[in-house]
């Protein structure tokens, strides 16, 4: 059984239930999670982050709403469905690419949000376009 560790960052001005939401779609994307695996209870990650169950239970029915994981009563909570890609996977080319580059940007000094700033521009301006599916887009016209 695979396991995610949920990281709530109180300074980043997102919600900490959609912290909870993205963590859980990024573990599908990255394939962390697959079907069947089994979500912490609402009360081992109240436990691991000191965050209200409440937000918890917010974050698994926006998740649910999604269809990516299913409540059982009495079980848990399950997911229902992947994201995964095999050129997202650990041992993937792209994110050994990924790496070479993020070592050379630490190495010419920047920090995590010069490369957050980089990337989120690089995509902003020429790579995808979130309308269209995440298809290839022609920049600056937010057209396929």
């Amino acid at each position: 059984m695979r396991v995610v560790e949920f990281r709530i960052d109180r300074r980043s001005g997102v919600a900490t239930y959609l912290q909870i939401v993205q963590q859980v779609r990024q573990a599908l994307r990255l394939g962390l999670l697959a079907p069947g695996d089994k979500l912490p209870t609402a009360k081992e990650v109240v436990a691991a982050t000191a965050i209200n169950p409440n937000t918890v239970l917010k974050a698994y029915r926006e998740l649910d709403r999604e269809g990516l994981v299913e409540a059982r009563p009495g079980l848990g909570t399950f997911v229902r469905r992947s994201l995964a890609r095999p050129e997202a996977a650990a041992d993937s080319p792209l994110r050994a690419e990924l790496a070479d580059w993020m070592d050379r940007a630490r190495a010419a000094g920047l920090d995590r949000e010069d490369v957050t700033a980089l990337v989120a521009s690089v995509l902003d301006s020429t790579c995808f376009d979130d309308r269209h599916g995440g298809d290839r887009a022609t920049p600056g016209t937010g057209t396929t």
